[in-house]
C-alpha cells in the first residue's frame, strides 16, 4: 500500500509521455524549407531539448543557432548552436546578453531565409530585451508575481514594456520566414500568450494592460506608463505557427498510467487555475466524500494556479496546494495527495512539487510544525522538507503547466 510509490511511478511515465522531442519531430516531419538559410533559435525551459532534437533532423542544413533556457536546463552542446541559461522567472543580465545575441543573429535576413523558431514555457523571462531599465522590470515582474497575477496579465502587461515579445520578433526577422514550432505552458493553448508571442499577433489591448496596473496596483514610472499606451502587431504575414503538447496531454498520460495500475480515474480538470491552497482543499474535499469506496480511485486536475504571496517563505505552487491538502486528508484511510511542475521546478525552488497522505499533518506535528502558520508564511518547502514531503525530478526538458493528483487506494 505504498501510496509515495504509485506517485512516484505516474510521475515519471506522466512527464516522459509529453517530452518535446516526438512534437519537434512530428511538427519537422515532411517539411521543407526555402533555398536559403536555417537559423534555430529556441527559448523556454524545454529550449535545449528542443533544439537538440531539431538538430538531429536537420543536421547540416542549419548555418547557425541560439539556445535561450533557464539554468541548470544545458544538457550538452548541439551542433552550430550556442547554448545560453538565463534568469526565470525574473529576467537576468544573460536574458538581455543571451536575447542580445539572437538580435544579432536574425539582423539583414533575406526573404528566402527562414527562422525556426522552437518556442516553450519559460520564454518570457528568458527571451527578452526590455525597454525599460532591467532593474524596473525585474521590479514589475516581481509585482505581478507576488500580487498573484495570472499567466495572461502577466504577459499582457510585459508584451508593452518589451522589444521581441507581442509578435515583436517576427518584425524584427522580417522578410524572413518564420516556422514557429510551440510547445504550450497555458491553458487554452492562447498562441499570443505563451512566452508572451514573439511571433504572434497581439490579441490583448493597451486598456487591458492598463486596467491590471489598477487592479493590482501596482507601481510603474512614467516611462512604463507611457509605454503601455503603445499598441502591438496585431498581424504578421511572415510566421507558420504549429502547436505541439500542451497539459492536456499530461493529464491523459497521468490517466493512462493511474488506469494501468488499477485506480478507476477521472480526469477533473485540465484548466485548474485558482489559488494554490484553494485547489489542494477541493481536492481533500473530494477524498472525504469517496472514503468509502471499496476500489482504488484516482482523480486528476492540470493547469496552473497561483500563490498570492504574503509571507516570507519558501515554496511553491505545487508544495502549497499540497500542504493545503494535508489538512484535510488528515486521518483518512490510504489517501495521498501529489502536485507537480512538468519542468521540474516549482516556483523559485529546486523541488518539482510536494506528496502529502493521511500521514502527513500527523508527523509534522510531532515534529513542531504547525501547517496553518507554514502555509501563512508561504513556506510550503520547509515544511514538507521535514516529512520527505518534497518531489524532485531535476529539469524535465518539457514545460506544459502543472497536474495535481489525488489517490485513494483499497
Amino acid at each position: 500500500m505504498n501510496l509515495k510509490s504509485d506517485a512516484e511511478i505516474i510521475i515519471k511515465d506522466a512527464i516522459q509521455k509529453v517530452l518535446p522531442d516526438e512534437a519537434v519531430v512530428s511538427a519537422l516531419k515532411g517539411k521543407t524549407f526555402d533555398t536559403g538559410r536555417i537559423y534555430v533559435v529556441a527559448a523556454g525551459k524545454a529550449a535545449w531539448q528542443m533544439a537538440k532534437t531539431a538538430s538531429d533532423i536537420l543536421k547540416e542544413q542549419i548555418t547557425a543557432g541560439i539556445v535561450i533556457t533557464k539554468y541548470g536546463h544545458v544538457k550538452g552542446n548541439i551542433s552550430n548552436i550556442t547554448c545560453f541559461e538565463a534568469g526565470h522567472p525574473i529576467p537576468d543580465d544573460n536574458s538581455y546578453r543571451a536575447t542580445g545575441e539572437v538580435l544579432t543573429l536574425v539582423n539583414n535576413l533575406h526573404e528566402h531565409d527562414t527562422v525556426l523558431f522552437l518556442l516553450s514555457g519559460g520564454g518570457s523571462a528568458l527571451f527578452e530585451k526590455p525597454l525599460v531599465s532591467k532593474e524596473e522590470m525585474a521590479d514589475i515582474t516581481g509585482q505581478l508575481l507576488e500580487c498573484g497575477a495570472d499567466i495572461v496579465e502577466i504577459n499582457t502587461v510585459r508584451k508593452r514594456l518589451s522589444a521581441v515579445k507581442g509578435g515583436k520578433f517576427a518584425k524584427l526577422c522580417e522578410p524572413a520566414h518564420i516556422y514557429s514550432i510551440v510547445l504550450s505552458d497555458i491553458i487554452g493553448d492562447p498562441l499570443d500568450m505563451i512566452a508572451s508571442g514573439p511571433a504572434y499577433p497581439d490579441s490583448t489591448t493597451c486598456s487591458m494592460a492598463e486596467e491590471i496596473i489598477k487592479k493590482y496596483n501596482l507601481s510603474l514610472s512614467d516611462e512604463a506608463e507611457k509605454l503601455l499606451k503603445v499598441e502591438t502587431p496585431k498581424s504578421l504575414s511572415n510566421v507558420e505557427t504549429i502547436v505541439t503538447g500542451s497539459v492536456r496531454n499530461l493529464c491523459k498520460a497521468a490517466a493512462e498510467k493511474c488506469r494501468k495500475m488499477g485506480y478507476e480515474t477521472f480526469v477533473l480538470t485540465d484548466q485548474l487555475c485558482c489559488e494554490a491552497r484553494e485547489a489542494g482543499t477541493f481536492l481533500a474535499c473530494i477524498a472525504k466524500t469517496y472514503q468509502n469506496t471499496n476500489h482504488s480511485l484516482a482523480f486528476i486536475a492540470g493547469g496552473e494556479t497561483v500563490v498570492h504571496v504574503t509571507g516570507d517563505g519558501k515554496g511553491g505552487r505545487n508544495q502549497e496546494l499540497v500542504l493545503s491538502a494535508a489538512l484535510g486528508i488528515d486521518g483518512l484511510m490510504d489517501t495521498a495527495v501529489f502536485s507537480i511542475g512538468s519542468d521540474g521546478t516549482d516556483g523559485p525552488t529546486d523541488a518539482a512539487g510536494g506528496y502529502a497522505d493521511n500521514n502527513t499533518k500527523r508527523i509534522l506535528e510531532e515534529k513542531g510544525v504547525n501547517i496553518y502558520e507554514y502555509l501563512r508564511r508561504n513556506d510550503a518547502y520547509n515544511a514538507l522538507k521535514k516529512c520527505d514531503g518534497l518531489i524532485f525530478t531535476g529539469a524535465t526538458g518539457t514545460n506544459v503547466n502543472d497536474v495535481a493528483v489525488m489517490l485513494i487506494k483499497r
